[in-house]
């Protein structure tokens, strides 16, 4: 709808501009037609504000902010002319029109690469809540700053509504809690409809972001802090560029640092929401604006002998390394390598941890990468995905026919533009992920509610 907006938009300029061009005008005139045409266009899309897919939301936010001031601009203009009777010159007219097309195109950007994704549906019987608050790690130095501040990390939680008044009333069972990381240069908004649909089926879950590795987040400050330039080509290059010429084992120190540095970050969630839960809060919480009571209350629910880990591309990989705590009761890994599990290179090759992993692992993989680990382990080639999983003792693998890689996220409904340039596949979206979400909760339920047994197809 948001093209058929712009073509309407553009329809209505274009023929206001050659109607113009038809006709001798002085300044008063055209002024007002101008303002008449410009209020025409913010009209049309309060009208189209009916129809699915146009609504206020930052899609259309900056069209609608443009249409008002070229309207505001045009009446004033038109009361400064109400007496000129000069003839308005055609090269003027020409101008105005072309300047408007770009500035109503510029400001439809976000519709034309955003859809109008309202989230998926839900098969738990609650209402999900969220909140969010920061973590601050007194015990590491922030490595991206140079002013001796210490690592911060924002976490944002998903939990069933009215859970503890239900709770108070019919004696509930505690939640479970699942703790997610994204991939490289996402965010924690990459697996809302996961979160959500744990959530509503009686989970408490943790999307954290890493600071720099994340695209956007905010400190305590509120500072907003983006991800780190030299992270992005360095991850880039050595993922998807071959002019680049790493060696292995300047691979595996650059990812070795990477994964470090996220796994503190969620050995450090994991420590500070069990003791949190325990009413242990110290001076780690910054809640901001949050409601700090309603999150102390939710995280009274939280069951810390139930704990999962999730994480999609790096933030998977992450997820399956700090599983093997001795705490940690289910792992899933959507579509990462596990990089974490690597310990060093040997004559030009990898040398992956070969001690039994075991806590329950579930992977999901795309279907490129699921045949580039069958043909690894037809040739030998040491692949951390295919030691961990034989050495697993109940460890999952499937893939997704005609998936790649953010189909195990929410960004190809959220943005098909952005997705297909990332790594997006012919499968269908909406079954994609909700394939994945169906699996991740099956898996947790049996894992970390002992529910049933857990069973895969060979793909999907």
């Amino acid at each position: 709808m948001a093209i058929v907006l712009f073509i309407i938009l553009m329809i209505t300029e274009i023929g206001f501009v050659v109607f113009e061009l038809c006709q001798d005008r002085v300044k008063r005139e055209w002024s007002v037609n101008r303002t008449v045409a410009n209020l025409a266009q913010l009209f049309i899309y309060l009208v189209m504000i009916i129809l699915p897919g146009i609504d206020f939301s930052f899609r259309f936010k900056g069209l609608f902010f443009i249409l008002v001031i070229r309207s505001l601009v045009a009446g004033v203009l038109a009361l400064i002319n109400r007496k000129n009777d000069k003839i308005k010159k055609k090269v003027p007219i020409v101008f105005s029109a072309v300047l408007s097309g770009i500035i109503i195109m510029a400001s439809m950007v976000p519709a034309f690469v955003f859809s109008d994704y309202q989230g998926r549906p839900l098969t738990g019987n609650y209402e999900v809540e969220e909140q969010e608050a920061i973590l601050i790690d007194s015990s590491r130095k922030e490595e991206f700053e140079t002013d001796g501040s210490f690592r911060e990390v924002p976490v944002h939680f998903y939990y069933p509504e009215n859970y503890a008044a239900d709770a108070g009333k019919n004696d509930m069972k505690k939640l479970p809690l699942v703790i997610f990381s994204h991939g490289a240069f996402g965010y924690y908004q990459s697996n809302t409809s996961t979160y959500r649909e744990l959530a509503s089926n009686g989970y408490f879950v943790v999307s954290l972001d890493h600071p720099y590795h994340s695209f956007y987040t905010k400190d305590s400050e509120g500072k907003l802090i983006t991800v780190d330039p030299t992270f992005i080509q360095t991850a880039m290059d050595v993922g998807n560029n071959p002019d680049a010429q790493y060696s292995e084992e300047e691979i595996y120190e650059i990812t070795s640092e990477w994964m470090q540095l996220r796994m503190d970050d969620m050995n450090f969630v994991v420590d500070t929401m069990k003791d949190a839960a325990m009413g242990n809060y110290g001076d780690s919480w910054y809640f901001g604006k949050a409601s700090e009571e309603e999150i102390r209350e939710m995280i009274s629910y939280i069951d810390t002998t139930k704990i999962g880990l999730m994480g999609h591309s790096l933030g998977g990989a992450t997820a399956v390394t700090v599983g093997r705590r001795d705490d940690i009761g289910a792992v899933v890994d959507l579509d990462g390598t596990m990089l974490g599990e690597e310990t060093g290179i040997e004559n030009g090759a990898p040398v992956i941890n070969d001690e039994p992993y075991t806590t329950p692992l579930l992977c999901l993989t795309n279907e490129p990468h699921h045949m580039e680990a069958a043909e690894a382990g037809k040739v030998s080639y040491s692949y951390a995905n295919n030691v961990i999983l034989n050495n697993a003792v109940e460890g999952f693998e499937t893939y997704v026919a005609g998936s790649e890689h953010m189909d195990f996220t929410d960004l190809p409904l959220f943005s098909p533009f952005l997705a297909g340039m990332l790594g997006k596949g012919s499968v269908d979206s909406e079954y994609c992920i909700d394939t994945t979400n169906k699996l991740v909760l099956e898996f947790f339920n049996c894992y970390l509610k002992g529910e049933g047994t857990f069973s895969l197809q060979g793909s999907y």
